[in-house]
């Protein structure tokens, strides 16, 4: 284990800490609760930013962008919404600072730069976007209206850690309007599996789809979907939701439109959003006491090649060769970096390779060009393995698809041997203290045995599985008659 990192035995929170700094993903500001992305960390966004944007396209959305400022009337509009954010916001009243006349270089607010009408820094965009498709939309020629928004967010969080909750973050956020029920309801079962998908197929990281619970819903959803993973220290992490909202923001916002019949009738929205908190969960998900381990599809870098050499003459014969091997690789569609500089010894670059995650290691040394080999080894299982310099590149891109499949099969592993039935009392509250996971067991349905079931346990029904099985069984707190199992689990 490195020295430079705490063990996830000895203290997982500073583990995960340790790894987003020392890997090079974020860092902490001067702005309390708010993180700087690094730009290896940003990369990562990008990557993965860059993938869903593509499978958002294919599914006929388009981007867009709208204010970050919410006036504050049209954010009270829809009641429900804007309880659910009002402990989190924060509000712009001022416009203007002036010089303080009694302290030389301070600036006070300008009392007379008051707003008229107080402004909301956003922490959802619905009010904002709904506000808007009223004056989109007067037909059902003019639906569905299909947009995503990549932007930030400010929700005023009071206890934050890096990635996972902040003050500010990045995420995408999809609003879409449509003229029936169905279609919306369809719009956010298929956006919800679009996000299974991205997290499963490019993040390697298995996840459960489900609903929430009524206590669980985004503030103004009829119905939440959600898609929760499971970090390596038995807790769930929330990874993706989406929202089928029903007719209330067209109704808090007066959206209507003419029918075929020319009937009026309010418009059917969804939102949906997935943000920089998956960051946070690819780093707690995959991740060992020796740095990072990223998922080839999506890792910043997933090839570096260092050089081991004596004198000029043999770096000049390295760098021929790899200069071909780089080009293979590109032409493959395979990120890499050679690291040839002469200002870290290669056991170094190794170290901080191995840190940063970098999927595929590859040491090319004078001896090993007469041998015509290199030494190639990966992050996830530490292996290396001579591999002939005839054909590298195809031999690199299917050890990186091996590596993508094994983090995923390891990580579904450990989330399937963390599903665990609880038919008592007594066997929840040990199995959360002993195991931690997810918990899957009979509850009556209302909200009050939910509540105190969190109040007693911290753990919360993280979902009800989508085509989850019926099965007749007796609350587990109440005793209660249960017509079906839901999850529980502590989460972040």
């Amino acid at each position: 284990m490195s020295k430079e990192i705490t063990s996830r035995e000895q203290d997982y929170s500073q583990w995960y800490n340790d790894l987003v700094i020392k890997g090079g993903l974020a860092d902490y500001s001067a702005v309390r609760g708010c993180m700087v992305i690094k730009p290896y960390g940003y990369s990562l966004w990008e990557n993965m930013r860059d993938a869903l944007d593509r499978k958002f396209k294919d599914t006929g959305h388009v981007n867009a962008y709208f204010p970050l400022f919410v006036p504050k009337s049209l954010f009270e509009a829809e009641e429900k919404n804007a309880e659910g954010f009002a402990k989190e916001c924060a509000v712009v009243t001022h416009y203007r600072l002036k010089s303080d006349p009694e302290a030389k270089g301070k600036l006070v607010v300008d009392p007379e730069a008051r707003l008229e009408e107080e402004l909301v820094v956003r922490p959802t965009s619905e009010a904002i976007i709904w506000n808007t498709y009223k004056g989109w939309i007067q037909s059902y020629r003019d639906l569905p209206i299909l947009v995503n928004q990549w932007a930030n967010v400010v929700r005023w969080e009071m206890r934050t850690r890096l990635f996972l909750r902040t003050a500010e973050f990045l995420w995408q956020e999809g609003h879409t309007a449509h003229a029936t029920k169905n279609e919306a309801v369809a719009e956010a079962e298929q956006m919800l599996h679009v996000y299974a998908d991205f997290v499963e197929n490019w993040m390697a990281l298995p996840v459960i789809r489900g609903i929430k619970t009524e206590s669980e819903r985004f503030a103004g959803a009829e119905d939440t979907y959600c898609i929760e993973a499971l970090m390596q220290d038995g807790k769930a992490l929330q990874a993706g939701t989406s929202h089928f909202l029903g007719q209330n923001f067209a109704k808090a916002f007066d959206v209507k439109f003419s029918d075929k019949e020319n009937k009026l009738d309010y418009v059917w929205a969804t939102s949906w959003g997935v943000s920089t908190r998956l960051i946070g969960a690819l780093v707690m998900a995959h991740s060992d006491d020796d740095g990072l381990i990223l998922p080839p599809k999506i890792a910043p870098m997933q090839v570096v090649i260092v050089p081991i050499y004596k004198g000029e003459e043999q770096k000049a014969n390295i760098d021929v060769k790899v200069k071909e091997i780089v080009q293979s690789l590109k032409s493959m569609g395979i990120s890499v970096k050679y690291d040839d500089s002469d200002n870290q010894r290669p056991g170094w670059k190794f170290a901080q390779y191995e840190m940063q995650g970098v999927p595929v290691r590859i040491a090319i040394g004078a001896r090993d060009l007469e041998n015509n080999v290199a030494e190639v080894a990966r992050r996830d299982t530490k292996e290396k393995k001579s591999y002939s310099l005839d054909g590298l590149a195809e031999s690199v891109k299917n050890l990186l698809d091996d590596i993508q499949l094994n983090i995923y099969n390891k990580a579904l592993a450990y989330r399937d041997e963390h599903i665990t039935p609880a038919d008592s009392w007594d066997e929840f509250v040990k199995l959360l203290e002993e195991k931690g996971g997810f918990i899957s067991a009979h509850w009556d349905g209302t909200a009050e045995t939910e509540e105190k079931i969190k109040e007693l346990t911290k753990a919360t029904i993280r979902c009800i599985p989508i085509n989850n099985p019926q099965e007749n069984g007796t609350c587990i707190l109440t005793g209660k008659p249960s017509t079906q199992r839901v999850l529980f689990a502590k989460a972040y």
